[in-house]
């Protein structure tokens, strides 16, 4: 069922043809793939020549944020989970980022793009996994 209240095509058609510019134009540009693992990462590993762009990437992030809630309405987040659920969330994530030579967005929107053959296989596990928690967790766990 689509919820048609938040169904947002022109504005999603956007924020997706964004992304895909930003993410061409740093591989065409920076020659840097636009993983945000990857990004952020090696910010751990800082570096003087390859430091300046990763902060003016997160900056970027942070910023546009601002300016959106600034300019709009404000959006009501919420998460219906415990703290240490989002914690633990958390660290599975980045322990699945780095087993998997990077996230969802490294992945899916840059490594497809390239034809990458280990980007195919994990979207396309990332998706498969996606689809079988929220059938267990809807129609078998009830939750």
């Amino acid at each position: 069922m689509i919820d048609l209240d938040h169904f947002t095509p022109l504005a999603s058609l956007c924020g997706g043809l964004l992304i895909g510019a930003v993410a061409a134009a740093m591989v065409l540009l920076l020659g840097r793939i636009a993983g945000i693992s990857g990004i952020v990462g090696g910010l751990l590993r800082w570096t003087r020549q390859d430091g300046a762009w990763r902060v003016a990437f997160v900056a970027g992030l942070v910023a546009a944020a601002v300016i959106a809630r600034a300019v709009g309405a404000p959006v009501a987040i919420t998460v219906d989970a415990s703290w240490p659920a989002v914690i633990a969330a958390g660290f599975l994530v980045g322990i699945g980022t780095r087993y998997g030579s990077g996230c969802t967005s490294g992945h899916g929107v840059c490594g497809i793009s390239r034809g990458a053959t280990r980007s195919l296989v994990a979207t396309a596990t990332f998706m498969a996994a996606g689809f079988v928690t929220v059938y267990i967790m809807r129609h078998l766990l009830g939750a």
